[in-house]
């Protein structure tokens, strides 16, 4: 017999969570069980993770899969017809395109807020101590794209310093820059802090001194298959175990 598990997925592609969520379709449904497909900017996993199996624990029989990657992939995927049932963003404007699309079922709230830091990996061999670094051409420096929740933020927040970085890379999501900057592929870049408060053994962290956070969102989708799980998957989120497990991953209350 094929059953669904939870599963904490992080992916870029399009054509992999298509096939990850047929194959879980393909399975059938079990009588005693619901999958609630949940779509979740990258910087969440860690904090998804220990929700969805809060979640599993409280809801008998309900299997919630996580899939993470950049907020906007997971948007376009989601107006496209990726199966989701819930989406949870790293910033307004990527959550405002699901809500035109007409692809919510309710209202997004605000659930948490996060911010930039700058990150070195472990030793900091390039010397880095802050934000003006990133505009060394001698270091590997790092940022996640433009069109990405921490793309753009990013580049606010160099903005309002006047700092013109020099980038070598633009990163899909933040825990893809996260994992070169820990491998010391990069000498420096800026990720969320939630983020590199994740990898505290193998980064330095600095604040930006630029006052700058990003609201996340959450919505249940207009198409899942259980309104009624994926309803209360948003209020478990922005309940009480929710907001405990956000904030002891470092995520600031919204």
């Amino acid at each position: 017999m094929c059953t669904a598990q939870r599963i904490v997925r992080r992916t870029g592609a399009v054509g992999v969570v298509l096939g990850v969520l047929s194959a879980l379709v393909g399975c059938g449904t079990d009588s005693d069980s619901d999958t609630l497909i949940v779509f979740a900017a990258s910087s969440l996993v860690d904090a998804f993770a220990e929700i969805g199996a809060a979640f599993e624990e409280q809801n008998a029989g309900a299997d919630v899969m996580i899939t993470t990657g950049g907020s906007s992939a997971l948007r376009a995927q989601i107006i496209d017809g990726a199966p989701a049932a819930v989406f949870a963003s790293a910033n307004a404007s990527t959550m405002d395109a699901v809500v035109e699309a007409g692809d919510t079922a309710a209202q997004p709230e605000v659930f948490a807020r996060n911010r930039l830091e700058v990150v070195a990996p472990a030793g900091n061999a390039g010397g880095v101590s802050g934000l003006s670094d990133l505009a060394r051409s001698d270091l590997f420096v790092g940022l996640c794209a433009a069109g990405v929740p921490c793309g753009d933020l990013s580049r606010d927040v160099l903005g309002e310093a006047g700092v013109t970085p020099s980038v070598d890379t633009d990163e899909p999501d933040a825990r893809a820059l996260l994992s070169k900057i820990v491998d010391g592929e990069l000498d420096v870049g800026l990720v969320y802090a939630t983020d590199a408060a994740s990898a505290v053994d193998d980064v330095v962290a600095f604040a930006t001194g630029v006052d700058m956070t990003t609201p996340y969102l959450i919505a249940p989708l207009d198409g899942a298959a259980d309104p009624e799980l994926a309803a209360a998957f948003v209020d478990f989120v922005t309940g009480p175990v929710g907001r405990a497990v956000l904030s002891d991953k470092g995520f600031a209350a919204p």
